[in-house]
């Protein structure tokens, strides 16, 4: 995800449903004398729904599924995501699909978005940092995605704090009252969980367009300047992904150079570092927790930067911009203080 930001969109390159996709496509060229039929149009009203939907259900599983532990039932699932990219491929071609219906690569293509660097055709361009986003092609589901990427990072973090640990057991109970078994319990009361936390992040964002709707007294729908402003939440999704996710990140990529000398854990030492092991004392808990405030902070004011120069091209008084930016700056000091927020309580 950080390569993204910095060096534009890599998981593109190494996608590998598209990598297989295009390998089947190009066989079949070969083997066909009447070339392959012409994909489907990609259905406008589908958008970014199906992203929106992998996303959500990546999170499920890997937050409040019981069986994402199990490695057979793990493949059992990547097999059927395999299955659905390939169909979707097939049926709407394989950079339509990539570009709307593929979870992954549209949320790494959303943050590679915000990179100083843009790759087309083997060639690279340099272009102002988050430029990229002032192009993104708003489409039913961008507002769901986004909200939905925030959404379930905050209930990732809301989720190994105290204030859920008080309030799980009693939705158990709840459920446990009407005569359901207690892993189906568990398992509703984190989904009930999670669904409130994507609900909480799109009604604060849908609160603070309405307000921007009335008080800059424009002549579109809330609908259509919720997506006009869409672009501005992929900072803030990226600054809450990167604020919970630095330690891992940090500790984790130090695990690569003893499992590339030792790829199949077969004792082999392939690079001479097979017997290094993660420095845990290579950073401090204090440098941590600065890192992450000033991913929250500065993410935000991105976001709020996005915002602000939509504002002036979306109302030509200059004053209704100003006036509609009120409540785009409160938005953002509530997404702030909730992820200060919850960063406090994970670290409880």
């Amino acid at each position: 995800m950080p390569a993204s930001v910095l060096i534009g969109d890599v998981f593109k390159a190494f996608n590998p449903w598209r990598a297989f996709a295009r390998g089947i496509a190009w066989l079949a060229t070969k083997v066909s004398r009447d070339g392959l039929p012409s994909p489907l149009p990609y259905p406008p009203r589908l958008g970014r729904w199906p992203a929106a939907a992998v996303i959500v259900a990546f999170v499920w599983i890997e937050l409040v599924y019981e069986g994402s532990s199990d490695p057979s039932k793990l493949a059992v699932l990547a097999l059927a995501y395999a299955a659905v990219q390939l169909i979707g491929m097939s049926l709407y071609g394989i950079e339509s699909w990539s570009r709307y219906g593929d979870g992954f690569s549209v949320y790494f293509g959303l943050f590679a978005r915000m990179s100083p660097l843009r790759w087309e055709r083997g060639a690279v361009f340099g272009r102002p940092p988050l430029s990229g986003l002032t192009a993104l092609a708003v489409v039913p589901g961008t507002v769901a995605l986004l909200c939905a990427m925030i959404g379930t990072t905050s209930f990732d973090g809301f989720s190994q704090g105290p204030a859920w640990q008080s309030i799980q057991p009693e939705l158990i109970k709840a459920v446990n009252g009407i005569g359901i078994e207690q892993t189906s319990s568990i398992m509703i009361a984190d989904t009930l969980g999670l669904v409130s936390a994507v609900l909480i992040v799109t009604g604060l964002y849908v609160l603070g367009v309405s307000g921007m709707r009335r008080d800059a007294h424009v002549g579109l729908s809330t609908r259509e300047l919720a997506g006009r402003f869409a672009h501005s939440l992929v900072p803030i999704a990226f600054a809450y992904v990167l604020a919970h996710y630095f330690s891992a990140l940090w500790f984790n990529t130090q695990g690569l150079v003893f499992l590339a000398s030792d790829p199949l854990g077969n004792g082999s030492d392939l690079f001479g570092t097979a017997d290094r092991a993660i420095d845990y004392n290579s950073i401090s808990a204090n440098a941590i927790w600065y890192v992450q405030v000033g991913a929250l902070v500065l993410g935000h004011v991105a976001g709020l930067i996005l915002a602000h120069d939509r504002a002036l091209v979306t109302f030509k008084d200059l004053r209704a911009a100003t006036r509609s930016q009120y409540w785009m700056l409160a938005v953002m000091i509530t997404f702030t203080s909730l992820g200060l927020w919850l960063l406090s309580e994970s670290s409880s």
